[in-house]
């Protein structure tokens, strides 16, 4: 089974190939858009694996949550190669894509939203499996509900980084900033949901959005003492 993993939800836009097992990943280059990089890379992963867009099984995307132009990118991409090769879609989440790539047990995730807010999660990994462990939150960081301080946490995400305040509520545990969604451990992910059946018509592709809003109003930047 090959399967085509794609994420752009955050500046780490990343590719990866999943060949029964094996890996393959690239990230784009920095400072360039993702929708100029990503396909050039996809390309150039694909002949570095010996592999073609004809052998592809499925094609995997990160449906976010995340930045809403990186959410289009990856999404659309992988809806018209899958229109055009007759193949299913497998949504991966961000969020559970950074718990897999954390390889613990328990995990929060805490990935900057922008606009003074943290999309967070948490899950415990059991093997092969992942399970999400209550609903996915949207908060500013003073407001999220985390687990109790109890335990052998792993809290992971950009977020730890951007909200100092947030980091210190998490002190108690295993703090890791540097970890975001990569493509390797949407292919991880999505070979697990096609085993399962779970592969989509290309039309059903969408991004999860979670925060159906990208900016302040006027009044909302004034009344933080803001500019108009």
């Amino acid at each position: 089974m090959q399967i085509l993993a794609l994420e752009t939800t955050t500046d780490l836009g990343s590719c990866a190939l999943w060949q029964d097992g094996r890996v393959l990943s690239a990230t784009c280059p920095p400072g360039r858009p993702h929708s100029e990089t990503l396909i050039p890379l996809v390309q150039g992963l694909l002949a570095e694996a010996g592999s073609s867009f004809a052998t592809l099984d499925a094609i995997a995307f990160g449906m976010g949550p995340g930045a809403f132009t990186g959410l289009r990118v990856a999404c659309g991409i992988a809806q018209g190669m899958a229109v055009a090769l007759d193949r299913p879609v497998l949504p991966v989440g961000s969020l559970e894509t950074m718990a897999w790539e954390a390889g613990a047990e328990w995990v929060v995730t805490l990935l900057d939203a922008r606009m003074g807010e943290v999309y967070a999660g948490t899950f415990r990994r059991t093997g092969a499996t992942l399970e999400p462990l209550g609903k996915l939150v949207l908060a500013a960081p003073g407001m999220l509900p985390l687990p109790a301080a109890e335990g052998e946490w792993v809290a992971v995400g950009n977020a730890l980084a951007a909200y100092p305040d947030l980091r210190a509520r998490c002190a108690a545990w295993e703090c890791r900033p540097g970890i975001l969604p990569h493509a390797r451990s949407v292919a991880h992910l999505a070979a697990a949901a096609m085993a399962r059946g779970d592969g989509l018509d290309p039309a059903l592709a969408a991004p999860r959005y979670i925060r159906d809003k990208v900016a302040r109003t006027v009044a909302e930047r004034l009344a933080e003492g803001g500019r108009s």
